[in-house]
């Protein structure tokens, strides 16, 4: 008697790549429970195909580049200080992917913060994966140097744990806002640690976004942490990042400023002296003829206001030298007058 059960074709159980670790990122999870052949894929077609494709146009951003290599030279020492160890922060990559996709991908266990941008107004979500967790971690609680990396439990983070990373996650953006200073000053605040990539949705799933990563090594252990940032959120500054260079002082030039300035002190400009001002109705300004006299609610001994280019410069009282009508100023240029 034949089994019952012979009749059932079994799909073949997913294989492990060696060398890939014993983490799962979100995709490798849904694959592992079929949830990926769930539902029946259908093909893509107009508007929808245009924006879900996997091709990305983006504009380089040549000023992130050199915020993001500035803020290594300084997030490096701000670690020593914290660990007390010999630490090593280098810039791995920077790209452009979505935000869906970046995220599905990122391997669990892990931790999210999110962050405002106070300025901009919008948010950013730093990343730090478990190998640099448990690094500093155990740098902070005083573990011993040069230790083999620690296996990853499969649980969830302690109250202890997230606080640590809290530590360095704000000493991370307090160094990438400090390297920003460059371009524009901005404010970035932590806001909240996640561990999971559903609760820091900043974005749509197909949003586009520069994702800058760094690698943390301390001695043996350490790890990466990734910094994201959507197009909408450095929209701001998007004119300032496309420049190819900027120097401390935003490109000033000494000898240039200095002969501008000369060639301003040299320019002529008219000086209009108003003897008065009425206010008439059309009708009588039309029928204006010669002989006719306009009376101002002004007296000879009156100042007089000075102008030039309708801006008031200060005022003056009218009189006679050398056959020619003058004017002797009452007050300083621009004292008492709105600047």
């Amino acid at each position: 008697m034949s089994d019952d059960f012979d009749d059932f074709v079994l799909p073949d159980p997913p294989k492990m790549v060696p060398g890939e670790g014993d983490t799962f990122d979100q995709a490798g999870i849904d694959a592992l429970f079929g949830f990926c052949d769930a539902v029946p894929q259908q093909p893509k077609s107009g508007l929808k195909a245009v924006i879900e494709s996997n091709v990305i146009s983006y504009e380089r951003l040549p000023m992130l580049e050199v915020v993001c290599e500035r803020m290594v030279r300084t997030f490096a020492t701000s670690m020593r200080n914290l660990t007390s160890d010999a630490i090593d922060v280098s810039l791995e990559e920077i790209t452009s992917t979505r935000f869906g996709e970046f995220m599905n991908h990122v391997a669990l266990p892990a931790m999210f913060g999110v962050f405002k941008v106070r300025e901009w107004e919008n948010f950013g979500v730093v990343t730090v994966n478990s190998g640099l967790i448990y690094a500093v971690v155990d740098a902070l609680l005083g573990g011993r140097r040069g230790n083999a990396p620690m296996r990853v439990e499969g649980r969830a983070f302690t109250t202890i744990e997230t606080q640590l990373v809290w530590k360095m996650v704000e000493l991370a953006l307090e160094e990438l806002s400090s390297s920003f200073e460059a371009v524009e000053p901005v404010t970035m605040a932590l806001e909240r640690i996640e561990a999971s990539p559903r609760f820091a949705a900043i974005a749509g799933p197909s949003n586009i976004t520069a994702v800058a990563t760094f690698r943390v090594d301390m001695e043996g252990r350490g790890g990466k942490f990734s910094i994201l940032l959507p197009y909408a959120t450095l929209e701001p500054v998007r004119a300032k990042l496309l420049q190819r260079f900027m120097g401390e002082k935003l490109g000033r030039d000494r000898m240039w400023e200095a002969h501008m300035a000369s060639e301003l002190t040299s320019t002529a400009v008219t000086v209009d002296v108003v003897l008065g001002e009425k206010q008439m109705p059309l009708r009588e300004v039309t029928g204006l003829k010669v002989g006719q006299t306009i009376a101002l609610n002004r007296s000879p001994d009156d100042a007089l206001q000075v102008q030039c280019g309708g801006v008031p410069l200060g005022q003056a009282h009218i009189g006679q030298r050398s056959q020619n009508i003058a004017i002797r100023m009452a007050t300083d240029i621009s004292k008492g007058f709105p600047r």
